[in-house]
Order: C-alpha cells, then structure tokens, then sequence
C-alpha cells in the first residue's frame, strides 16, 4: 500500500507539472512571433517582455515535471515502446528550453533580426518537440507502456 501511494503521489505530481510548462512554452512562442509582427513599438515591447516571461516561468516549471518523471521512470532515461519515444522528444525539448532562456536573459532586447528569427525557429521547434512529448508521455499514461 505505501509503495502504491508514492507510485501515485509521483504520477499526480508529474500529470500535475507538466501542463503549465508546455502551455507556457506554446504561449511563449505566440507572444514573441506576434511581436515580431506588430509595427508599433511600444506595443511590440509588450508583446517580447510577455514572450520572456513565459519562457522563463515554462522553464522553471519543466524542472519539477522533470524531476517527477526522473523518479517515475526510475532515473532511466531511455526506456522501451511509448516511453522511449516520450524521451527522444522530450529531452531536446528540456535543452532547448534552458537554452532559449538563458540566451533571451543574456540577449535581452538587443538582437538582430536574423538573431530574432533563429530564436523564433528554435522556440516553435521546442515547442513542436514539447508537444510530442507530451503526446508520447499520455501514450505511456494511456497505453499501459
């Protein structure tokens, strides 16, 4: 019974972490590439500081999801059928993550355009590889793998 309730401590604190991350990730993105789009300045601003915020909150966030499913998969990293696949994505996506903040914390606002876009294509494939892990993570949960 107790092993049971830490098994299921675990798996709620994991389900429990790991949406906001990704949502924030996903949002992220949204907020920088409306950034890049809108004209006015003052309102462009806006739109790259709300951009960061999220990015840095996302990846703050990815680290307990992180950790609890460290201590779900037994600190294996790699593992079989569906979990396997929830790792290939899933562990670039944590790099890329901590890479697209610390580079936004450094950068600031002071970037060029083709430094923008690079950035831009990094955080929508992150978020593109976030989001297959997520889809692999519920075929672990839902799969029974």
């Amino acid at each position: 019974m107790e092993l049971f309730l830490a098994a299921n401590i675990w798996e709620m604190m994991h389900g429990g972490s790991t949406h906001l991350p990704v949502a924030l990730m996903l949002v992220s993105a949204v907020f920088d590439a409306l950034g890049g789009v809108i004209r006015s300045e003052q309102v462009k601003d806006r739109f790259h500081a709300a951009g960061l915020f999220t990015l840095i909150a996302g990846t703050l966030g990815a680290f307990p999801a992180v950790l609890s499913g460290l201590i779900l998969a037994r600190w294996e990293i790699g593992g079989t059928g569906a979990l396997f696949w929830h790792h290939v994505f899933l562990w670039p996506a944590f790099a890329l993550l901590i890479a697209l903040s610390v580079w936004r914390l450094i950068v600031r606002g002071r970037r060029s355009r083709a430094g923008f876009l690079i950035y831009l294509l990094a955080a929508f494939a992150a978020a593109f590889l976030v989001s297959a892990a997520g889809y692999w993570g519920g075929e672990v949960l839902l799969g029974g793998s």
